[in-house]
């Protein structure tokens, strides 16, 4: 997944003060890799899905676009930036209001695969994820139309269709990839 970076090597602090702009980036393996450019489907579905669990998680906590987090990956820094964050105000409580990364694990990152991406990068990922204390990850894949949930390294499911997405983790949220779809104008 690591296509291009800048060319200096980077601490964590140094890359959370880059200024913002044009380009998103993540921090991987002590550089600043941009991510790639979203297209149509990635992002209607990011938007489409944020709304989605927004509504879902009003009161139990809160969902990021394109939030850096800022976690361990093979005992290095790492801040990956998923195209959606939920985490619940148990881990995070209401009332930190702060403008920088994510300063814990949140419970679910959610990845959209970009045309010139493979489920193989995201599921390597996800391993990534769960090393880092991520307990859920969602894959969307546009193109094939599917959600693969990871609730674990070991334990995923590919939903298709009318297939109810229900977690214990995520008490009272149920999606269909029929719905987030149809939702998303892509059916």
């Amino acid at each position: 997944m690591v296509k291009t970076s800048t060319r200096k090597k980077l601490t964590l602090e140094e890359f959370l003060a880059l200024p913002e702009g044009d380009v998103n980036y993540e921090f991987v393996d002590s550089y600043a890799v941009p991510k790639v450019s979203p297209k149509f489907f990635h992002s209607t579905l990011q938007l489409t899905l944020g709304l989605l669990l927004r509504t879902w998680c009003q009161g139990k906590g809160r969902i990021g676009s394109e939030w850096a987090i800022i976690l361990k990956r093979q005992g290095q820094d790492w801040a990956p930036v998923p195209d959606l964050t939920y985490i619940s105000y148990k881990r995070l409580p209401k009332v930190w209001k702060r403008n920088e990364a994510c300063p814990v694990p949140p419970e679910l990152v959610i990845e959209i695969i970009s045309s010139d991406q493979t489920i193989k990068e995201f599921e390597d990922k996800a391993r990534d994820y769960f090393h880092a204390g991520v307990s859920r990850v969602w894959i969307v894949d546009p193109e094939a139309i599917t959600i693969k949930v990871f609730v674990s390294v070991e334990d995923t499911q590919v939903y298709t269709d009318n297939m109810p997405i229900v977690d214990t983790l995520l008490p009272g949220l149920e999606l269909t990839v029929r719905q987030v779809f149809e939702e998303a104008e892509l059916l």
